[in-house]
């Protein structure tokens, strides 16, 4: 193991474990707290042999190491040549972004640091209906009165964080199961086929994908039952371990955690390292468990003993769940449209028997008029008919329209949002069209860049027109600095919807829901062709994306997104949690780069190009500003000592890790600062 690679394993071990120690020394609800210490104890120590057996060889002196294959000659399965890489059963290299780190810790031990850190945040005093301060939204739904063993909200969120922990710790076991049952499967085909030349990524694999799918489906319910098995033998035994999850939760948990895994792998394809994989994942199985939980409370309110939420079962919970699973929805039950669509995007003209231009024209057309017509369909029937049930007979749409109109810093926090977006997608239309004259006026030796027709913006406004005015004077900027203006955009959007009234976090939380189901919807227009959009947005995205953007799907806007608002859909403990994804992405991890970038002298390892003055530039700058919010009367205080360590060790993940930190980072930079109780 390579010093980089020892270094992200160090501080993703040691963060768990102290939270585990924190939980396990807590003295409220301490016989819990010892068996959900002992959960994480277990797999804190399965993780530590399963590194160790990948990366450190226990042999006798005198015997030689066996020399390992050579890897295949055939250039399209050379993208994975490390044999410590992990693998989801029945998946090959070609399936993952490229990536010098699996990142398995990361999908281990991140979920459970999440959840360990939800759990803790909960021990801590909440007034009586468990709101955080400052938030104005309903209180969280209650049980009905005759339900006289129901809990009150605050002590149902208590349970329903146990449970979320158990899961976690569960999901993360499911994992480790699949890369370990893969790697043993792998090394025995490759002993069994040593002196056989195959040209193969890996040969416990079958090159037919429906054969894959049937082993996928025949070792997923064979897992299923096995931790079924395991859960109900804990229990005859008396061990405490999973005791938070009943058989129902260890089975749809376990089945759809598979189910996503393998979804995920084949829409992103070559878009996920295995962490990345595992943290996306596990946060779309707790977002399942939470609508099935609702809905099971809804369903048979008198026998259920309380709402198992991991966040209190407010209106903003029901909006995000439909929000969030409501486009993947769409798109599961429109996918035959979606794909006739890329398809005619895709097929050249002379395939196209008996049609002409028009004709096929006019058939993307009536395809991307079913698709619109169906995606209205899919919200407004299932999705608003389960949203207005959950809101208690109230619509949806109106709801959210009096709960916007109701204070005018709402309506002016949407105009302002509406502004910068505007001025923004404008800008960068006419900065982009600027970079490909010029780029094309070089290679044809035109000197055509200087030119600019006013036609072609056809500005319908004063902010295109602004826009376009600056643009046109402004100098054209490379890859890093046009996606860390976005990281900039954050900080000047976002800031002001957490800071300036205590009324909008809750609608700033909204919002990230309602941003989030928005850029899904993009997506398919992009990735399937919807006429008359998706070739426009794709040229649009198609200039920002790095080497971690390698698959058919763009994720980097959905992980940015993710990362801002982390901390606001988690419904932390304190003011100054609400700022942590906006902080770290929009100022350290921007600043982080530019300065390794300019003045960068010293790397931390000779396998990362990631330099200590960038990390300081983050420390600095991320410290720095949560002072400013403090001054400025935004923010609690809070002890510098400690918010300071956590935002270096935070550096220090940034700096070694080769996920994707736009997902990874202000997730654990969330969860160290409320395990710490910075404030």
């Amino acid at each position: 193991m390579d010093s980089r690679r020892a270094g992200e394993s160090a501080v993703l071990f040691a963060s768990l474990l102290f939270a585990t120690i924190r939980i396990a020394h807590e003295p409220s609800e301490s016989d819990y707290n010892k068996w959900m210490a002992h959960e994480l104890y277990a797999l804190l120590s399965a993780a530590l042999v399963y590194i160790a057996y990948s990366y450190g060889v226990l042999t006798d002196r005198a015997a030689p190491i066996p020399v390992k294959p050579p890897p295949p000659a055939n250039p399209q399965y050379k993208r994975k040549v490390d044999d410590k890489c992990g693998f989801v059963w029945m998946s090959v290299p070609k399936n993952y972004r490229d990536s010098s780190d699996d990142g398995i810790l990361t999908a281990l031990l991140l979920g459970p640091l999440i959840a360990t850190a939800l759990l803790h945040s909960s021990f801590a005093p909440y007034p009586s209906d468990g709101l955080p301060p400052g938030w104005a939204i309903e209180p969280p739904l209650r049980l009905p009165a005759r339900n006289t063993s129901a809990l009150a909200p605050i002590a149902a969120l208590l349970r329903g964080r146990y449970n979320l922990l158990s899961i976690s710790t569960l999901t993360s076991a499911i994992l480790l199961l699949h890369v370990s049952a893969s790697r043993w499967l792998e090394n025995r085909h490759i002993a069994a086929a040593a002196t056989a030349p195959s040209a193969a990524p890996r040969r416990s694999v079958p090159r037919n994908e429906g054969l894959r799918a049937v082993y996928f489906i025949l070792f997923t319910l064979g897992v299923a039952a096995t931790f079924f098995a395991l859960r109900v033998a804990l229990q005859q035994l008396g061990v405490g371990i999973w005791q938070h999850l009943s058989l129902f939760d260890v089975i749809v948990a376990a089945l759809f955690y598979q189910f996503a895994l393998y979804v995920a792998l084949r829409m992103a394809h070559r878009g996920l390292t295995l962490g990345e994989l595992g943290i996306v994942c596990f946060g779309g199985t707790a977002v399942f468990m939470e609508f099935l939980n609702i809905t099971i409370a809804r369903i048979w309110p008198i026998t259920t003993p309380y709402i198992k939420t991991y966040r209190l079962p407010t209106p903003l919970v029901i909006f995000q769940t439909a929000l969030i699973a409501g486009p993947f929805l769409t798109g599961f039950l429109l996918a035959p449209l979606l794909v006739l669509s890329r398809h005619a995007a895709q097929t050249p003209m002379r395939r196209q028997r008996r049609l002409l231009p028009a004709d096929t024209l006019r058939a993307r057309r009536r395809l991307a008029g079913a698709a619109a017509t169906g995606a209205l369909l899919v919200v407004g029937g299932p999705l608003g008919t389960w949203t207005r049930w959950c809101l208690g007979g109230r619509d949806p749409w109106m709801w959210v329209l009096r709960w916007t109109v109701t204070r005018q810093r709402r309506i002016a926090l949407l105009a302002y949002w509406a502004a910068l977006g505007t001025i923004s997608v404008a800008g960068w239309t006419r900065q982009l069209a600027r970079s490909r004259r010029a780029a094309g006026s070089t290679a044809l030796g035109m000197g055509m860049g200087g030119t600019a027709n006013a036609g072609d913006a056809s500005p319908t406004s004063a902010l295109f027109a602004a826009s376009n005015e600056l643009l046109d004077r402004a100098p054209t900027l490379g890859l890093n600095a046009r996606r860390k203006f976005f990281h900039a955009l954050v900080v000047v959007m976002f800031v002001p919807g957490i800071a300036f009234d205590a009324r909008i976090p809750a609608f700033t939380h909204l919002s990230f829901s309602a941003a989030f189901a928005a850029f899904v919807f993009a997506e398919y227009v992009r990735y399937f062709a919807i006429y008359p959009l998706g070739a426009a947005v794709h040229r649009f995205m198609n200039e920002f994306l790095d080497t971690k953007d390698s698959g058919p799907a763009i994720l980097s806007h959905f992980y940015l997104l993710t990362g801002s608002a982390g901390a606001l859909w988690l419904e932390g403990p304190s003011r100054l949690l609400q700022y942590t994804g906006v902080l770290v992405l929009g100022i350290g991890d921007a600043l982080a780069s530019i300065v390794g970038k300019r003045h960068g002298r010293h790397v931390w390892s000779p396998a990362t190009s990631k330099t200590l003055e960038g990390s300081a530039a983050f420390v600095t700058s991320v410290v720095a500003s949560a002072w400013a919010l403090r001054l400025c009367g935004f923010a609690e205080p809070f002890s510098t000592v400690r918010y300071m360590l956590v935002i270096a060790l935070a550096s220090v993940l940034e700096a070694l890790s080769d996920q994707n930190d736009n997902l990874t980072l202000p997730l654990f930079t969330w969860s160290a600062l409320v395990l710490v109780g910075v404030s």
